[in-house]
């Protein structure tokens, strides 16, 4: 059993983020889903860069820095898009965090990475907001750095292709995530 503290998207704490909580607690999981905004979810992308803007990132930082300190230090940090970007910042106030899982988006610096973190990414290939070339130059930073990082990359699908509310949703995509998901979250 993992304490995992999940990030939302840019869109809020949407269904889909709750669900997947209720995913990781069936099996066996405690996990911390926070609202960074404050506010409902948003219903488009657009909307959710918006709220971000008025919101601002050193809030949305303070407020995950918040739920944090209730947690213990061997949490899991993990995200989706946004989400997985805050869980990749905080990753250096928490060095003893048990791994870094990025749901739709990379995070965590190198200088972050302790030697043997355990990192896994789930991301759209191509994906709209993170370059190829960006995503092959953070593999092999964080790889040097020591992280035992492992990337599955989903041809042909959406950026949150995991989130079945949204036209994205690869339902064979997501299962192959969530299956890869809780054998991350046991094996550590």
């Amino acid at each position: 059993m993992r304490h995992v503290v999940l990030f939302h998207s840019v869109y809020g704490l949407r269904p889909a983020v709750r669900a997947t909580a209720d995913r990781l607690r069936a099996a066996g999981h405690r996990v911390t889903t926070p609202d960074l905004y404050g506010v409902p979810a948003t219903d488009s992308v657009e909307e959710g860069f918006t709220l971000l803007d008025k919101i601002g990132q050193e809030v949305v930082l303070d407020r995950a820095r918040a739920v944090l300190r209730d947690l213990p230090p061997e949490t899991v940090l993990a995200g989706f898009s946004m989400g997985a970007g805050v869980a990749g910042a905080l990753l250096a106030e928490r060095p003893d965090s048990a791994g870094l899982l990025l749901l739709h988006g990379t995070g965590g610096a190198p200088d972050a990475v302790r030697p043997g973190l355990p990192v896994q990414l789930h991301l759209a290939d191509p994906d709209p907001y993170d370059a190829p070339d960006e995503i092959d130059e953070w593999q092999q930073a964080l790889t040097d750095a020591g992280a035992d990082l492992t990337v599955f990359r989903y041809p042909g699908v959406g950026h949150l292709f995991t989130d079945p509310d949204l036209d994205e949703y690869a339902p064979d995509a997501a299962a192959a995530t969530w299956k890869r998901v809780l054998d991350f979250l046991t094996d550590r």
